[in-house]
């Protein structure tokens, strides 16, 4: 009788769990394309995207080989797009990108796997490959696209991924000179513009290229100090000449008039 009793309450609950599905539930586990085509377009227009992305997917399994399927793997990855999974979203514009290369969504789909790549990004202190990444595909998209009309949003995103690079180059040889190894910080901040000199940051890099050529110098035992003190000199010639206006000048022209005072004191017989 206990069995008999736990088998009616079994299929009850079954029975309720089917009953008790949503429309949405039921649609999903289904195999009515055109109802899942239908449902999945009223949740994206509805901005219901997550759910939207997820009708997509399942479509996605039945749709190889209809007039419908470039639009509902487009769809699929605008709708994760729209609902912040960049990640997914970035495979699934990839996807697309190489599976319908003449699909009128594929330019749409390069500009939206490249924004994805740039929300994924980091800030500037920390890991720069996802930076890299973004910027290796821009450029490319560029090479690639050259009359887009989305170039000039590409742009935007490319000058900000580059500043972050350059910042992130500036900041970490500056590290060096918050941390007083005024050598470490000469050398770090030299080799910054030696490997980009066109730096957005090259005022102040060759600010502190100076800095830290005197400060070195002034710390200097006695019988360095004068070959240490041309190294400023010739650092200062190098800053001012490129910027005379910098707004460095003045703090400049007061350690310059110090270190001529010092060579001119011990000027080489």
């Amino acid at each position: 009788m206990r069995n008999s009793n736990r088998i009616l309450v079994a299929v009850a609950l079954l029975v309720c769990a089917v009953a008790c599905k949503t429309p949405y539930a039921l649609m999903l586990e289904s195999n009515d394309f055109d109802g899942k085509y239908k449902m999945a377009m009223e949740l994206f227009e509805s901005k219901r995207y997550g759910r939207a992305a997820d009708m997509f997917e399942s479509l996605s399994a039945i749709s190889r080989g209809t007039p419908q399927d470039d639009t509902i793997q487009f769809y699929w990855g605008l709708s994760n797009y729209r609902y912040s999974d960049f990640v997914s979203a970035e495979g699934n514009f990839d996807q697309f990108i190489n599976t319908f290369p003449l699909s009128p969504f594929v330019e749409e789909a390069k500009f939206l796997r490249l924004n994805c790549l740039y929300k994924s990004t980091y800030r500037y202190e920390l890991d720069p490959r996802p930076t890299q990444l973004a910027i290796r595909e821009m450029k490319a998209f560029k090479v690639e696209n050259p009359d887009s009309k989305l170039i000039p949003e590409v742009d935007v995103m490319l000058d900000e991924l580059n500043d972050r690079l350059e910042l992130k180059a500036y900041k970490g040889a500056h590290l060096y000179y918050h941390m007083e190894d005024y050598l470490a910080a000469h050398y770090a901040l030299k080799n910054v513009l030696k490997e980009n000199a066109e730096n957005r940051y090259r005022e102040d890099i060759l600010y502190y290229t100076a800095m830290s050529a005197y400060k070195y110098a002034n710390m200097s035992v006695a019988s360095k100090q004068r070959e240490r003190y041309l190294t400023f000199v010739d650092d200062y010639f190098n800053i001012i000449s490129e910027y005379p206006e910098t707004h460095y000048r003045k703090e400049l022209d007061g350690l310059y008039a110090k270190a001529q005072e010092y060579l001119n004191k011990h000027e080489e017989k």
